[in-house]
């Protein structure tokens, strides 16, 4: 059965005159409105969607976070992320996430990690640079993207009978917190050591935007077909 979905065209310009919050939020809006109806979905593909997004989240995100707070110069902005890893390894939010996918029927097989392995690659290298004001930029679009993602994430979960929505409804709240925060760290770092006009600011942006698509859109299966 041919479960891939069609991955929409994403823009990468944005403009120098919008507030880069502003640009953020407007690029997890339009990757929002891009989400295949849950309802429209085959089963499998409700499952493949959970498990590729399991597959990156319960081993990385932590690493991810970790990275970051390794890459900034701001001991103000040090902090900020420190208290949201924290609350990460406090309240075990990556087996909050494995209890989540088993209860969906959604456990990751060695071909969801597999779809995603290129592009989780991608961003794993370009954090591992340790530029801070990219590394906070990215993340708090991630953070963005997730609280926002949160309500479809959770309707994928009980189309699929599952009942345990402790991961999305934590999630849905506490990550309003952590991208204010990780604004606030952004601004501070982009002040004490800004980035390079040579390079793009929104780089590793795009990079999760792609990771983002190819959860949902299931982009290395497409482009075997």
């Amino acid at each position: 059965m041919n479960t891939t979905l069609l991955m929409p065209q994403q823009s990468k310009t944005h403009s120098l005159d919008t507030p880069i919050p502003q640009q953020i939020n407007i690029m997890i809006d339009d990757l929002m409105a891009s989400l295949p109806d849950p309802t429209q979905l085959t089963s499998e593909e409700q499952r493949g969607i959970i498990a590729r997004y399991t597959a990156v989240l319960e081993g990385n995100f932590i690493y991810w976070m970790t990275a970051t707070l390794l890459s900034v110069q701001s001991e103000d902005a040090r902090p900020i992320i420190l208290d949201n890893l924290h609350e990460e390894v406090r309240d075990a939010h990556p087996a909050m996430m494995r209890r989540f996918a088993i209860a969906a029927h959604a456990f990751p097989t060695e071909t969801d990690a597999l779809d995603v392995h290129e592009d989780l690659t991608n961003i794993r290298l370009f954090l591992g640079r340790l530029s801070g004001v990219q590394s906070l930029l990215t993340m708090a679009f991630f953070e963005g993207f997730i609280q926002k993602f949160m309500a479809y994430l959770a309707a994928l979960a009980r189309a699929q009978g599952s009942t345990d929505m402790e991961y999305t409804d934590v999630h849905g709240v506490c990550d309003i917190e952590h991208t204010d925060g990780l604004f606030r760290a952004f601004s501070i770092e982009m002040a004490l050591s800004p980035l390079d006009p040579k390079k793009d600011l929104f780089e590793g942006v795009y990079l999760l935007r792609t990771l983002i698509q190819t959860i949902v859109f299931n982009r290395a299966a497409t482009l075997q077909a």
